[in-house]
């Protein structure tokens, strides 16, 4: 993803750099963050474009999130445009992280933390997976998870990827544990805890306009981003 990648990140940081010089000049709040976490075959991508158009929100796929995250010299890159004053609420809101959750100390933890963060400093995204509603403050951020019946998980993947019955379970028993591994051996967690996430969803009998107006409906409960709260910006290590 090398050169594509390059591209991606600069396109999405001139995107960022504009939205930031529009919303100086007429005093806007960031525009709000959704994360998405999901069960294999929960939810397809017509849903997320839905959500991304509904919402006006830039969709941020988790695959491009863990190759930034994989290279500090892209992690640098994202990071690298944020004004002082953002930098330095980024470090302390990680500092802070780091002294009130499990997170796991390793290079590639870090950058998936600063990554995500500073997509959340800029707000209107709509972040798939990684972690996200586990990295940003909740108080600022509508943390969705999709769930629905196995049955029609399998006919949905059987659809997407022509496999037989037996080989779309068997994909959406690997993804998932995959999925859960990776928030438990980063983050401590159990991805299946509703206590992480503002809605947990089931798209197996609702549609697609009753699932947007849901999410729109609970978007209104959360507050504009007021950047972090000021007991994070003096945390002490113990």
């Amino acid at each position: 993803m090398g050169p594509e990648l390059d591209r991606l990140i600069e396109e999405q940081v001139k995107k960022w750099e504009v939205s930031k010089e529009r919303r100086k000049s007429k005093e806007e709040a960031p525009p709000p963050v959704v994360t998405i976490s999901r069960e294999t075959g929960s939810i397809g991508n017509e849903l997320v474009q839905r959500i991304s158009q509904e919402l006006n929100l830039d969709v941020i796929d988790g695959k491009i999130i863990h190759e930034v995250a994989k290279s500090v010299r892209m992690s640098d890159k994202v990071v690298s445009y944020l004004d002082e004053k953002t930098r330095s609420t980024l470090d302390n809101w990680i500092l802070y992280l780091k002294t009130t959750r499990f997170l796991r100390a390793d290079q590639y933890v870090r950058h998936l933390t600063k990554v995500v963060v500073a997509i959340g400093e800029q707000g209107g995204a709509l972040i798939i997976g990684r972690g996200a509603n586990l990295i940003l403050p909740p108080e600022e951020t509508l943390r969705v998870r999709f769930i629905a019946p196995i049955e029609l998980r399998v006919r949905d993947i059987m659809k997407e990827t022509s496999a037989s019955e037996q080989e779309a379970k068997q994909m959406i028993i690997l993804k998932d544990a995959e999925r859960r591994d990776s928030v438990k051996k980063n983050f401590k967690v159990d991805i299946e805890d509703p206590s992480h996430y503002d809605l947990v969803i089931s798209t197996g009998f609702l549609g697609t306009e009753q699932i947007v107006g849901i999410i729109k409906s609970a978007l209104k409960s959360k507050i504009n981003p007021s950047r972090r709260k000021a007991d994070t910006r003096s945390v002490s290590v113990a």
